[in-house]
């Protein structure tokens, strides 16, 4: 049977995509250059790192020192999960826990990152579209001051990213452009003439896996498609519902239909129907 899937790069977003451009000894390289362009300039410029053996699925666990020896733990999560902030915080406890020492320990910290590349928008942030960079640490509500510096959650929500080719200008923009963009381009942008992007085209193209690569990349690109169409309704459904709920409120109050169309962005008919 010849393949059927006719896009030129693979999807970043499976499970498939992102474990074979970022979750190999052989890309490390990848890895690094981006993990550096979201927390290097706060925890020093990456210089290595190694894959802990308890990677779970798409979420890896990396052993990270930058160019002055400093060592920290950064996990790397892609998912579009119900519930993902309680399972991101979960998650993160992993690392935390497993830099218990046997015997007489004094509790010390590595600096832990986590890091979130969201396929979507949270629920509760979708009236900011310019806010897509979210990071997140503990902090002292009294003062509004960092109570706590060695845990770091950095979410990106993917969507809001909206920048064309022509706007590129850092090498942190040409990484999120690429990161949405690559299954829907059909060849390496001209804008995108760094090394590293040459090595990442090259190692995403679709015509390069064998076979057992291909029917893997296929199976996970299926559940990624019926999993976001399955979430994707989910949430159209709860925020149709919300609007509707909202709409009968506010003729009940008697509010003009002008008004209400306004903020529940229903149409007069739908409004008129209920």
């Amino acid at each position: 049977m010849g393949r059927l899937i006719k896009d030129t790069y693979i999807n970043p977003f499976t499970d498939f995509g992102f474990k074979k451009l970022f979750g190999t000894e052989f890309n490390k390289p990848l890895l690094i250059n981006f993990l550096n362009q979201l927390i290097g300039e706060e925890a020093g410029i990456i210089k290595e790192i190694t894959f802990l053996k308890n990677n779970r699925n798409a979420i890896f666990d990396l052993y990270c020192e930058n160019q002055d020896g400093e060592k920290f733990l950064v996990e790397v999560q892609k998912a579009k999960q119900t519930y993902f902030k309680d399972r991101s915080v979960f998650y993160s406890t992993f690392p935390i826990q497993e830099q218990a020492e046997k015997g007489d320990w004094d509790f010390k910290l590595k600096s832990v990152y986590t890091i979130g590349i969201l396929d979507f928008v949270f629920p509760e942030d979708k009236d900011n579209p310019e806010i897509f960079h979210h990071e997140v640490k503990l902090v002292d509500r009294s003062t509004n001051k960092i109570f706590y510096d060695k845990l770091t959650y950095i979410y990106l929500e993917m969507p809001k990213f909206n920048k064309t080719e022509d706007e590129l200008e850092t090498l942190y923009d040409k990484w999120l452009y690429v990161f949405k963009n690559l299954n829907k381009l059909t060849d390496k942008p001209k804008k995108l003439q760094e090394k590293v992007f040459s090595k990442l085209f090259e190692e995403a193209r679709v015509a390069a896996l064998d076979e057992e690569e291909y029917a893997d990349y296929e199976e996970s690109l299926k559940v990624y498609r019926d999993l976001k169409n399955v979430l994707d309704t989910s949430f159209e459904e709860g925020a149709l519902s919300k609007a509707i709920n909202m709409a009968i409120t506010m003729k009940k109050d008697e509010i003009p239909t002008e008004t209400i169309m306004k903020y529940t962005e229903l149409s007069r008919e739908e409004i008129e129907r209920l």
